[in-house]
């Protein structure tokens, strides 16, 4: 059962690209973040490969770096193809590991387990291209918001826009686009937010659709995480949207983002595999 119901025009305007982004971009620059909800967020460090026995070195090499966490009582869990749908079957119904079965890209298998488990059991997903950098995090954690980073894309340039510019109140472009990423996640347990991207995610995946695969970033990735963040904005009030979540701007602070990872060149790489059928190399 949902923990909130979003309200037809809440869903509406969080379907439409154009109106999402809006609401994206106003929040992010009247966010002030002064409100903080009570609680703590499990020490537990979720990241997915799809396949145990391929993992590339580059990869590894990143993944390894989170180990550092261990002496300081986080849990640092790798989970693969096998290991997330056992444990969505375990904690889930048939219908959430059929939807998960009918994720086509592992990248898209990532984006929907990482839903399952903090939904379930708490915790920070992160990337395997993410490396860490040894900067203290223990602050994420101590205070039960959900925490999410903000991206802005210009499409007029094709690149992405610094954080230190269009979180300025005056700087906008009109070729902006405003969302969050689902990298990382950082939530306690049945989150609302998270709660609802899960339930959309698996709608969309079960629809019957024989003539075109579902798009990865709005189906399961950042564009379908967004559209449930603008529909509880719109649905509740900013005190509470406010209290219980962190516009986490400075997530550079914490990572090294490894671009030279072999597998971004071939399909492996989501963006290059978007509605087609994978095929393991």
């Amino acid at each position: 059962m949902l923990m909130y119901k979003p309200s037809k025009e809440a869903i509406s305007i969080s379907e439409n690209d154009h109106k999402r982004s809006d609401k994206v971009c106003d929040f992010i620059k009247t966010y002030k973040g002064n409100s903080i909800a009570k609680g703590t967020i499990p020490k537990i460090i979720i990241q997915y490969w799809d396949n145990p026995k391929q993992i590339p070195k580059d990869v590894n090499k990143c993944v390894k770096t989170w180990d550092k966490l261990d002496s300081k009582d986080y849990k640092h869990l790798l989970f693969n193809d096998y290991s997330a749908r056992k444990l969505i079957a375990n904690k889930f119904n048939q219908r959430h590991v059929k939807a998960y079965d009918h994720c086509y890209h592992p990248a898209m298998k990532s984006d929907y387990f990482r839903l399952c488990f903090i939904h379930s059991y708490g915790g920070c997903y992160i990337d395997t291209d993410d490396a860490y950098c040894g900067t203290n995090i223990e602050h994420l954690f101590n205070d039960a918001r959900l925490k999410l980073q903000p991206l802005c894309y210009d499409v007029s340039t094709n690149s992405m826009v610094d954080p230190n510019k269009f979180t300025k109140p005056k700087q906008y472009s009109t070729n902006w686009i405003f969302y969050f990423n689902n990298n990382p996640i950082i939530a306690p347990p049945k989150n609302p937010i998270i709660q609802y991207a899960l339930k959309r995610a698996t709608d969309i995946l079960l629809k019957p659709n024989h003539d075109n695969l579902p798009d990865i970033q709005s189906t399961t990735g950042p564009g379908n995480l967004t559209a449930s963040v603008v529909a509880q904005m719109t649905t509740s009030n900013s005190y509470e949207v406010e209290t219980h979540f962190r516009v986490l701007t400075n997530w550079a602070n914490y990572i090294d983002t490894i671009w030279s990872l072999r597998y971004r060149n071939d399909n492996r790489n989501w963006r290059l595999s978007n509605k087609k059928n994978f095929y393991r190399e």
